[in-house]
């Protein structure tokens, strides 16, 4: 048994405190607001998760690991909670969007402890956020060696799918191309049936191939028929599903636009690429939360 902290018990880290519980490790759920109970709603029945739950950085106490599941661009608020959780010692699994794990912690944690996590699982908060229902299966990959090892030890006698990889950078461009996508439900306001109009479908396939053009340029390896394979992905899904873009929209929470379709503008030009279609999305999703896309 492990001791484990969850920093940002979302619908990511609902599920992965699900898990968690399930493998029998002692849990830490750190939020900013009091979380009296958390209900994981599997595809195999509720997991009532027994854990105890710090809203104050301050009384963080050493743990063997820390999981990192908060939005990308509160990188800084999960670093407070890491300084009390880790002490320098404890690796943080930054399980996140995007495609700069490493980069967005550098700052405020020793890169040798930080373990970059890919995660594709259809998860939605309910209400309060005390009922997270899982909705199809949780893979996750993560980097060969021994902290990825390590890390998947955790979820031992789970159904999380852990797989080590000695290429992350292909399966971060993956998801991103994934993400990519979820912008287009995120402008409707509406949930991943709209993917089965074959108009947006055509334009999910032209953003998604913007996207892989960069991945590739940053030395991903991603099928030729990735598009197809990212339209498949959303066409499986329920069709009221909800991605975690479109959630923070309804909900009225800042949106991860800098880490999604952002980061793909800005590599793209990095690369001479360009992305029009996700610079489109950019610009539009920067306008609904009042800012300005970067000249």
């Amino acid at each position: 048994m492990a001791r484990v902290a969850v920093v940002g018990v979302g619908a990511i880290g609902g599920v992965l405190a699900g898990f968690l519980e399930i493998a029998g490790h002692e849990i830490t759920l750190c939020t900013r607001r009091p979380l009296p109970a958390l209900t994981v709603q599997t595809p195999k029945g509720p997991v009532s998760v027994k854990a105890k739950n710090l809203t104050d950085p301050a009384l963080a106490e050493p743990v063997d690991w820390v999981l990192v599941a908060t939005k990308t661009y509160d990188a800084k608020g999960a670093a407070e909670w890491i300084r009390g959780l880790s002490q320098g010692k404890a690796p943080v699994a930054v399980v996140q969007n995007g495609v700069e794990h490493r980069e967005r912690f550098a700052p405020y944690v020793d890169p040798e402890l930080i373990v970059p996590v890919i995660i594709d699982c259809p998860a939605e908060r309910q209400g309060d956020g005390s009922v997270v229902e899982q909705r199809g299966p949780a893979r996750m990959q993560v980097e060969d060696g021994l902290p990825g090892k390590e890390f998947a030890r955790l979820f031992a006698g789970t159904d999380a799918i852990v797989e080590l990889t000695d290429d992350f950078v292909s399966p971060a461009w993956r998801k991103l191309c994934i993400n990519s996508v979820g912008a287009i439900s995120a402008l409707l306001m509406k949930p991943a049936g709209v993917l089965r109009d074959e108009a947006l479908a055509k334009v999910a396939l032209e953003i998604v191939a913007e996207c892989a053009s960069v991945g590739r340029a940053e030395g991903a390896h991603l099928d030729e028929n990735i598009g197809q394979q990212v339209l498949d992905v959303y066409r499986a899904h329920p069709p009221d599903s909800i991605n975690s873009l479109l959630a923070d929209r309804i909900a009225g929470r800042p949106m991860e636009i800098e880490a999604r379709s952002g980061v793909i503008v800005r590599k793209g030009e990095q690369h001479g690429i360009n992305t029009p279609l996700n610079r489109m999305v950019v610009a539009l999703l920067l306008s609904i939360r009042g800012s300005s896309i970067p000249s």
